[in-house]
């Protein structure tokens, strides 16, 4: 990162293996660990921009113009998909670098691996689902500091998701996430 005023995060530790040598801070998964972990470390005001990496389920329909699990996305908007009240749409201030990959992402609590989930959560309007995006988002944006959010898709959101596999695939993931890193955000 080009100054020691950028904030590196990922959810989960193996999102993060190919950054062993980099800076950067694992919050936890969902949203509660989210927002805890990030408001902690924006507290002392130090932070300029915080920039999260990671995976996201997909939660287009198979045949549609849906995004590719081998590309890169910039989420610039974000909802909620778990939370039964109306709750405010997020979209992070930091710099577009994706204009032509942007994306709205939901989240929510619980890993999407059923169909009837997936096309509820498509049909509010998301094209990638996640369980931290808008807690980092919301505290963002009570700090007011810039974020990027940059995910790769890991899985369709569908019955054939498997948290068990997440794991291998979170970390094959990160090396992606790594060559996007090292070439646009350094």
């Amino acid at each position: 990162m080009s100054d020691n005023k950028t904030l590196l995060v990922f959810a989960h530790s193996d999102e993060a293996v190919a950054f062993t040598d980099v800076e950067h801070v694992i919050s936890g998964v969902g949203k509660v660990n989210a927002s805890v972990a990030l408001a902690g470390e924006l507290a002392d005001g130090s932070v300029e921009r915080v920039i999260v990496l990671g995976t996201a389920g997909v939660v287009g329909h198979a045949g549609e113009d849906r995004p590719s699990l081998d590309t890169i996305y910039q989420v610039t908007k974000l909802i909620q998909h778990d939370f039964p009240l109306p709750s405010a749409d997020v979209d992070p201030t930091g710099e577009v670098l994706l204009p032509e990959l942007q994306v709205t992402m939901a989240t929510g609590d619980v890993f999407v691996s059923d169909d009837e989930q997936r096309i509820h959560i498509s049909g509010l309007g998301a094209s990638l689902v996640d369980m931290e995006g808008y807690a980092y988002a919301s505290i963002c944006q009570r700090f007011n500091v810039p974020l990027q959010i940059f995910k790769i898709p890991s899985d369709y959101a569908d019955s054939s998701a498997s948290i068990d596999d997440w794991d291998e695939i979170a970390k094959q993931k990160s090396f992606q996430l790594r060559e996007f890193f090292d070439k646009n955000l350094r």
